[in-house]
């Protein structure tokens, strides 16, 4: 780490940040008697906080993003070139890096072909909700309006979103919820609803949805949003049989299919988009995170040629176009960032990175369930893997989640950062996550599971 700050420096931004700032996903009870983390630098797959510490970060920012890894000149030098050219215009107009990159994202998803460009992976989620309703109000007299969610997924902090979601934790105190969102069973085999497994397991669990379908009434149903890997929700990978059956009740009923890739667009399963590994043709994909891997702001939602049209069709009505608007969707930086990120993962072979690395982990991470009986299922596609551990694997109970944390915390005292499900499903947040950058090397991956493993024998022995 560069030494850039004396420790005066560094004291006076611990009191600054203890002070004034507000912590996403933090009780700040803790910080009366010890100090946060603060993160001063970055480079490659390694941080270092305000003592000094270094950490591999196998989590790519704490939350899934930064998918080409920390100190990227170029990326910031493309950030930088566009904001002395222009910074900002609303998106009613064009620029050049937001078409260019339309026009990139597009080459990389057939079958879709408009990009909206908006803030943030919640408000893009949001944009495809209210789509579905003007659809319903102008195609269908406002009836085939409402909106499934699975079971587990987790779409966005707002209002609309967290009443798509199905992690009753993050819902929790926040109601009353919105009107017209219907949940759907999740697609987790490992906890199976029914006694069945692979495919069988997997048409029977889309099945499910054409219950809730009939169950509501095929005219009311609009649209299902579900996340191609279900992420905080546990890492749940669908089982086979379940993807072909769902786009096939889609079909049948008039649904219109909404991709969430929040987490898993712009490589992290090995693909451009998670999607793609499970030969899924929706009808919008949303994206956010790994877009520009966190160095701007800029999430993306995409649809057809199809749904387009749908809000063109009669230039004679005032009301009859998207009225929407998204501030920060005119900031250049964002495109201008994710064009040099999309250049980076081809230039570098990132996405066959991805899937060789994928592999190693998910064999370091079935060796260790070998050893530790504490892991009943260890799951995941891509550099997006997930470890759940169990108090008995006969019965799956959970570890208890201050367990949980213990692995984490001692993960992260050894020098690697981990995830770990929070505050999402009730007694279920027992599932470790790693997401390392797509830049990972053999020797990184072993770090993170060698260190995963001791971690484990000093918890469980």
């Amino acid at each position: 780490m560069d030494g850039v700050f004396n420790e005066n420096d560094i004291s006076h931004i611990v009191d600054a940040d203890k002070a004034h700032v507000w912590h996403h996903l933090t009780q700040h009870k803790a910080f009366e008697t010890g100090d946060p983390r603060i993160i001063l630098e970055g480079k490659g797959m390694r941080v270092w906080d305000q003592k000094g510490k270094e950490y591999l970060d196998a989590v790519s920012g704490g939350v899934w993003t930064v998918n080409v890894g920390y100190g990227r000149e170029s990326i910031a030098k493309a950030v930088y070139d566009q904001l002395i050219k222009l910074c900002y215009f609303a998106q009613s107009a064009g620029s050049i890096p937001g078409s260019l990159f339309s026009e990139k994202l597009i080459s990389k998803m057939p079958g879709m072909s408009r990009v909206y460009y908006c803030n943030s992976g919640s408000e893009a989620n949001e944009k495809v909700f209210k789509m579905v309703r003007q659809i319903a109000h102008k195609k269908y007299g406002g009836k085939k309006h409402k909106i499934l969610f699975r079971d587990r997924d987790y779409h966005g902090g707002t209002l609309a979103t967290m009443s798509a979601g199905g992690q009753e934790e993050r819902v929790a105190q926040y109601g009353p919820l919105a009107p017209g969102f219907v949940k759907v069973p999740h697609c987790m085999e490992y906890r199976a609803q029914w006694d069945l497994s692979g495919e069988a397991y997997g048409q029977r669990a889309a099945d499910a949805i054409e219950e809730v379908i009939l169950a509501e009434g095929p005219e009311t149903v609009g649209a299902i949003c579900l996340e191609p890997v279900t992420a905080g929700g546990g890492v749940i990978t669908p089982p086979p049989g379940y993807w072909e059956r769902v786009q096939e009740i889609c079909k049948k009923y008039d649904v219109l299919l909404h991709i969430d890739e929040v987490v898993c667009g712009i490589g992290r399963t090995g693909t451009w988009f998670g999607y793609q590994q499970y030969g899924i043709k929706p009808d919008f994909v949303t994206m956010a995170k790994g877009v520009a891997s966190g160095y701007a702001a800029i999430a993306c939602m995409v649809t057809t040629e199809e749904v387009f049209d749908m809000f063109k069709d009669d230039a004679s009505d005032p009301m009859n176009y998207f009225r929407d608007i998204s501030t920060f969707g005119g900031c250049a930086a964002g495109p201008a960032a994710a064009l040099e990120n999309m250049r980076i993962i081809e230039d570098e072979n990132l996405l066959d990175n991805c899937t060789a690395m994928g592999e190693r982990m998910m064999g370091n991470l079935e060796a260790l369930m070998e050893k530790h009986k504490v892991i009943g299922d260890v799951r995941g596609k891509g550099l997006f893997l997930g470890a759940e551990l169990v108090a008995d694997r006969g019965t799956k109970e959970a570890v208890d989640e201050k367990l949980v944390g213990q692995v984490v915390a001692e993960c992260g005292a050894q020098g690697v950062l981990i995830g770990a499900t929070n505050r999402s499903i009730p007694g279920l947040n027992n599932v470790l996550c790693f997401s390392p950058a797509l830049i990972a090397t053999a020797d990184d991956i072993d770090q993170i599971t060698d260190t995963v493993d001791r971690a484990l024998t000093k918890a469980f022995g």
